[in-house]
């Protein structure tokens, strides 16, 4: 039998926090294991707890999301522990900070139960939750282009192709999307994006993300 997924909930919001624990207690192969009213109870649970994701409220007292993302995602002790940051509104100043903090994604707390519930199994099996068009346009507000035209260090030992690979993934592609534009097997990306991950040294897709686009390899407004 499948371990459930184990989800810590953090939102200071009482009221929401039930909610979502309702959800997640009430849907086969999942287990709420803990709440949490704030950033820094949410960092003290995971280094308990150990959960395999945490929805993580990005505005909260005493420690924001942000923080408490960067905190548990650079605990090395916690390199099980997923994040996935939820917020009011698309285009939240605080998300995209979030994704460089460390989250492997972010769904708006107005998403349907069944977007949550995916978004959770999602995040728990090693992948991102990314709405391609929302991520897009929060990059294009808060990244910076690098100050010179020179490819970024850490992209140089990366093939063409891996290249290519990563820009469409930046442009929000699936895997099956990316095997279709290059006309390649499915069995290849897949190859593709994990020699990326090991590459790049990167979390995961969301991270992969981050890096396109604060490299230069990718820019808000380039054609998927």
């Amino acid at each position: 039998m499948t371990e459930a997924v184990r989800v810590l909930i953090a939102d200071d919001q009482a009221l929401l926090r039930g909610s979502f624990r309702v959800l997640v207690d009430s849907t086969p192969g999942m287990a709420a294991v803990g709440e949490a009213g704030d950033g820094a109870t949410a960092v003290r649970l995971a280094r308990e707890l150990r959960p395999d994701v945490v929805l993580m409220d990005l505005r909260m007292p005493v420690m924001d999301g942000i923080a408490a993302t960067r905190q548990i995602c650079a605990d090395g002790a916690l390199s099980g522990v997923r994040v996935l940051a939820l917020t009011m509104f698309d285009m939240d100043e605080y998300v995209y900070p979030a994704l460089q903090a460390g989250a492997s994604g972010f769904l708006l707390k107005d998403a349907s139960p069944t977007e949550l519930v995916q978004g959770i199994r999602v995040i728990a099996a090693g992948e991102s939750v990314l709405a391609p068009t929302v991520t897009r346009r929060l990059i294009a507000n808060f990244s910076r282009p690098p100050a010179a035209p020179t490819p970024a260090p850490r992209l140089v030992g990366l093939t063409p192709r891996e290249q290519e690979v990563l820009v469409l993934i930046a442009n929000g592609l699936s895997n099956a999307e990316i095997g279709e534009r290059l006309v390649i097997s499915l069995p290849t990306v897949k190859t593709h994006v994990s020699s990326l991950l090991a590459k790049l040294r990167a979390r995961d897709r969301a991270q992969l993300v981050i890096i396109a686009y604060e490299s230069g390899l990718a820019e808000p407004g380039m054609p998927g």
